[in-house]
């Protein structure tokens, strides 16, 4: 699988790569057509630390993990 980005990260204090399949960035202007315009979307998979799919990691995510991992994720695009 290709990604426009690898990002280190961690799942359950399990090192890992993220690896990010889509991004776009949200605008916060209110009058957006679509919450998605509003806050942005990115589409991304956890992978263990060679860059393999990890779904038995990705099932350990709390929503601690992604809220962090999103942020991640958006500070890698907008630096």
């Amino acid at each position: 699988m290709s990604y426009i980005a690898k990002i280190e990260s961690r799942v359950a204090n399990i090192p890992c790569i993220i690896g990010v399949e889509d991004y776009q960035d949200g605008n916060g202007n209110p009058w957006c057509d679509s919450d998605v315009d509003y806050y942005g979307n990115s589409e991304w998979v956890v992978c263990d630390r060679r860059g393999r799919y990890a779904p038995w990691l990705e099932r350990k995510l709390s929503k601690a993990d992604i809220s962090r991992i999103e942020n991640e994720i958006s500070e890698y695009f907008n630096n």
